[in-house]
């Protein structure tokens, strides 16, 4: 192919010569045609267009050079500002987005049956210990408050009555005592004039008549004595009986006082009060609605004294300690980190406390990384904003960087 085409040539530069040219002649316009010969390939290489060429002649811009060597310089201190970091503060922080607000749930329940009469207090207000509620239909508790006053004061003029019985028995006592001092005075007279009788008579100066009054004298003063003492000692004995019956009334007016507080005290319990400071939320039932003891009516939820439960791994507690700083971030509230402290950690993972705790004692063992609650305290200015809502998620993130006279817990591990 190569010799066709360089004739081709030959005859284009040089026109074939007559028969009489000499063979010299064509090898010279071979020699001349030969230096421009090209090496045969199989596809012709594409020339390069002019644009390309020239753009590949420009230097580069020096505004692209100071971008890309800004760019890596920022990379640098980035780098290096990360690390930093890491090494300070990063490699300390225990973090975790298993974490919850929780607050003290209070749930208001009914202690006396009735209707509802009336709702004091609208829903997601503000509330505070003591004030009312709710309130009940009070009017069969009032009755039952007076009638056990009625009661009492009944029970009260008895005990009056049987006081002034007393009074008037012990003034019998006193009697029956006179009376006995009497018949006694009365036997001594008596034994004195028998025993005058009795001499008289033995030796014959006096009568036998006389000797026999003197001796009936003596024996009824003596029977006098008796009977004297007698009703002394039943005086004394109703004494005790009234005494007796006194504090019996006065035990049934004490148990009457009872009944009483007991009515008194259902009675307030128809205005069902906020036991602590709050905000009333969920309730369940509308006036009109009957409610017996013990049935749930609503619930007060203190926000002022909310706090955090951080649900983390078993293999992060071996850094954790009450005491150690917290940064709390609230999903609700962007851009806001809170600062708290780790209040205490749960004495057992949360499966334990679950109504059915596993056993892994049966069945095919599955490993499976177990949370402890870690309960973390909000400061109470926080709390106070009323920002942080029982049930929001949260991020929480623990400083384990010891004290600078404490031991480093990741050297210490």
């Amino acid at each position: 192919m190569a010799v066709p085409a360089r004739d081709q040539v030959a005859r284009v530069v040089h026109p074939e010569p007559d028969s009489s040219e000499t063979d010299a002649s064509r090898a010279d316009i071979e020699q001349r045609v030969r230096p421009v010969e090209q090496p045969a390939t199989d596809a012709p290489e594409a020339a390069p267009p002019a644009d390309a060429k020239e753009e590949s002649a420009k230097p580069k811009s020096p505004t692209r050079k100071r971008v890309l060597v800004g760019v890596g310089a920022i990379a640098i201190l980035a780098g290096i500002y990360f690390g930093y970091h890491y090494m300070v503060v990063g490699r300390y922080m225990v973090t975790t987005d298993d974490a919850y607000v929780r607050g003290y749930n209070t749930t208001l329940g009914a202690r006396v049956s009735g209707h509802i009469a009336a709702i004091a207090v609208e829903d997601n207000a503000r509330v505070g210990a003591g004030s009312v509620i709710l309130r009940i239909d009070d009017g069969d508790y009032r009755i039952a408050a007076d009638n056990a006053r009625a009661k009492i004061a009944t029970q009260e003029a008895t005990i009056d009555r049987i006081g002034r019985q007393v009074t008037a028995q012990e003034s019998a006592v006193d009697q029956a005592k006179a009376q006995l001092a009497s018949a006694d005075a009365a036997t001594k007279r008596a034994e004195a004039d028998f025993a005058r009788q009795e001499t008289l008579s033995t030796r014959g100066f006096a009568s036998k008549a006389t000797f026999d009054v003197s001796q009936a004298g003596r024996d009824q003063a003596l029977a006098s004595v008796q009977a004297a003492q007698a009703a002394l000692d039943a005086a004394q004995a109703q004494v005790d009986v009234v005494k007796a019956q006194k504090a019996e009334a006065e035990g049934q007016l004490q148990e009457l006082r009872t009944a009483l507080a007991k009515a008194v005290r259902d009675l307030s319990f128809t205005s069902v009060l906020a036991p602590v400071d709050g905000t009333f939320a969920n309730r369940i039932v509308n006036v009109g609605d009957y409610v017996q003891p013990g049935q749930r009516l609503a619930n007060v939820v203190q926000l002022d004294n909310v706090y955090i439960d951080a649900n983390y791994k078993e293999t992060q507690l071996g850094r954790l300690k009450p005491g150690q700083r917290v940064k709390i971030t609230v999903d609700a509230v962007s851009g806001r980190t809170i600062n708290g402290i780790v209040d205490s950690i749960a004495p057992a993972s949360g499966s334990i406390f679950t109504l059915l705790p596993p056993d892994n004692a049966t069945g095919n063992f599955t490993k499976v990384v177990q949370r402890v609650p870690v309960r973390i305290r909000v400061p109470a200015s926080v709390a106070r904003e009323n920002l942080l809502r029982p049930g929001m998620s949260v991020v929480t993130s623990v400083n384990t960087k010891p004290s600078p006279d404490g031991v480093d817990p990741i050297v210490a591990r």
